[in-house]
């Protein structure tokens, strides 16, 4: 357990007086009421000997009993809620005077229908339409809609925990058994995470799961229905990934590295779960094009989980560094040219959350180190400005002290850091005491010289330096784009167009065309679905791309295509611009459509929706 710092804006516990040792749960899974029922048994050590209570984080959670050790604790009281939840106070005075002293406290309760954490599918929304389904996403503040806890990227513990579900369920651990229970019909699943991880990334699941091998120590877990198709895809490729990794930073700390298939609703690409990546079945488009994403979610297996932002005030050192990591990756598997074009296809969406954060009158969460005091939901600052922007500032490291002594100091930074949390300032003072030692004193010079830390930390919209990636792979994509852009009626187009093309090259072409000042014509939107069957493409990246041309260019026929497809995916990287795209070409449409399809979409991406429609 590592605590580095006693304050974080986004936690309501009191964490200057406390720390979690280890955290143990027991659950029953509840598909007919749609909750969670439990007991959490929190080891908790007091940093002084003057503590007066125990403050926890809990949102929307019914708090039924609460035991400090053989004690029940008939006072304890509930904050009224805000942002960022409901304040749990206990009270408790030591009765020894020893700061090394463990108090065990343990916490009866239920998750609500408000549970922000949880999202419940009935069979209708899954692909086999027999049996419901459950899944979490905790990150970034939601563990403690889930169970009472020190909700905070600063406390780091390992956990164990005992589910009964009368379907399969995964966790973010290690499962250790499982038995049956002829009386109740639930199977119990009994799990074990021996590393010390944030709360964000506890994980629970529970549907009906089968699995196939992809892998040495890598086990692909889906519905039966969609099995041999993502097997299919992640199977030639995952156990490289992880090969590549190690061998860019140091071995797999996890023993086992397992990928959940979850249906459509879930709301980001991956979630870096520890032995358990979730990931978006948008992934499997039937040619390996998507599996980068792996990449980057493995990479976390390093940056986040073993190495962790101390609060989400610092989240780039989570983000930044994982994208850092997964074009190394990328490198070693691809060449440099991969690396450059993958960060050029990032740096654009970087410039797209600038603008559109711009638009929005919210230019400060364009900072790499956010201002998130006064109640924010670190929600709202969600972008790509921690990872490419983040990214950006360690390419440009990499500039000044050059790739040999920057994959030196990837290493070393690991290490150093393994299993405890960290700020941006750590980190800088780390470097630069590092680069000194081990690069020279001229080295060091450059790097004091070249590294405008106030400005990378503080300054609001995109960094002064401009990265300069290397263009050999987008210059076939400039040049088509401008060739439509100057097309007349007579200009002939086919698939000979982009034949052998990257699927990231068409992703880009995509993203130039939606970006012209001048919006393509209508008959030019129909005519470039025509040449590249656009519209049938099983590839949410392509997909979304071209949808996005057709909405700017106000282009009606596609409309009631778009309305239905935005019910088909829950992904927040589609759905969110989407919308805003919709809601700018027809506004009635696209409320019309977000009521029609909202309890589809899971709980926070249907928040952060709802906010881009102003409703």
């Amino acid at each position: 357990m590592i605590v580095t710092k006693a304050t974080d804006p986004s936690s309501l516990s009191n964490l200057s007086d406390w720390r979690t040792t280890k955290f143990d749960l027991d659950l029953t899974v509840d598909f007919g009421k749609k909750i969670v029922t439990g007991t959490v048994e929190l080891a908790l050590k007091p940093t002084h000997v003057n503590v007066t209570e125990i403050v926890l984080d809990t949102s929307y959670l019914d708090i039924h009993s609460i035991r400090i050790g053989e004690e029940d604790v008939d006072d304890f009281t509930l904050d009224e809620r805000n942002t960022l939840g409901s304040a749990l106070h206990i009270p408790h005075v030591l009765r020894t005077r020893m700061v090394n002293t463990t108090v065990h406290v343990s916490i009866k309760f239920s998750t609500t229908s408000n549970c922000t954490a949880l999202q419940w599918l009935p069979p209708a929304q899954t692909s086999g339409k027999q049996h419901p389904y459950l899944f979490s996403q905790c990150q970034a503040i939601h563990a403690r809609s889930l169970f009472p806890c020190q909700d905070t990227p600063s406390v780091k513990a390992p956990y164990t925990a005992r589910v009964r579900s009368p379907l399969p369920v995964v966790m973010s651990a290690l499962r250790t058994s499982t038995s049956y229970d002829r009386d109740t019909g639930l199977t119990e699943y009994n799990f074990e995470q021996p590393l010390p991880i944030p709360s964000y990334l506890v994980a629970l699941a529970s549907g009906d799961l089968a699995s196939a091998r992809i892998g040495p120590r890598s086990t692909l877990w889906t519905e039966p229905k969609e099995l041999l198709a993502s097997k299919w895809e992640f199977e030639h490729d995952t156990e490289e990934f992880i090969r590549t990794a190690e061998s860019t930073v140091s071995n797999y700390a996890w023993q086992t590295y397992d990928i959940l298939i979850l249906p459509p609703s879930f709301p980001y690409g991956g979630m870096e779960n520890p032995n358990m990546t979730f990931a978006t079945p948008t992934l499997v488009s039937g040619d390996r094009s998507n599996v980068d994403v792996v990449a980057h979610e493995l990479a976390h297996s390093w940056s986040g989980n073993l190495v962790t932002n101390v609060s989400w005030e610092h989240f780039w050192l989570n983000e930044g560094w994982t994208v850092y990591l997964e074009r190394m990756i990328l490198r070693g598997m691809h060449g440099e040219e991969a690396r450059q074009f993958s960060a050029l296809i990032g740096y654009q969406a970087l410039v797209d959350s600038v603008d559109e954060f711009k638009e929005q009158g919210h230019m400060e969460y364009t900072r790499l180190i956010p201002d998130l005091t006064g109640c924010k939901d670190p929600d709202d600052a969600f972008s790509s400005v921690p990872y490419e922007k983040g990214f950006a500032l360690l390419y440009h490291i990499e500039k000044t002290i050059g790739m040999d002594l920057m994959d030196e100091f990837t290493k070393a930074y690991f290490a150093e850091y393994r299993l405890k949390t960290i700020d941006s300032f750590t980190f800088r003072s780390f470097l630069e005491n590092w680069v000194k030692t081990n690069g020279g004193e001229e080295v060091s010079e450059k790097l004091a010289k070249e590294i405008d830390w106030e400005d990378w930390f503080y300054a609001q919209g995109l960094a002064k330096v401009d990265p300069n990636f290397d263009t050999t792979l987008a210059q076939k994509c400039y040049a088509l784009t401008k060739k439509w852009e100057e097309a007349d009626d007579s200009t002939s187009f086919s698939k000979d167009d982009i034949k052998d093309w990257l699927p990231g090259q068409l992703v880009l072409f995509l993203d130039k065309l939606g970006a012209l000042s001048t919006p393509l014509s209508n008959s030019k939107v129909e005519k470039l679905a025509a040449a590249y069957d656009l519209r049938s493409s099983h590839n949410a990246e392509v997909l979304s791309r071209y949808y996005a041309v057709a909405l700017k260019s106000k282009w009606s026929d596609v409309y009631k295509e778009v309305a239905d497809w935005l019910g088909t995916v829950g992904r927040m990287k589609f759905v969110r611009p989407t919308y805003r795209l919709l809601r700018e070409s027809d506004k009635e449409l696209a409320v019309k459509t977000f009521e029609r399809f909202k309890d589809f979409y899971h709980p926070i991406c249907r928040e952060m929706v709802k906010k881009d429609l102003g409703l």
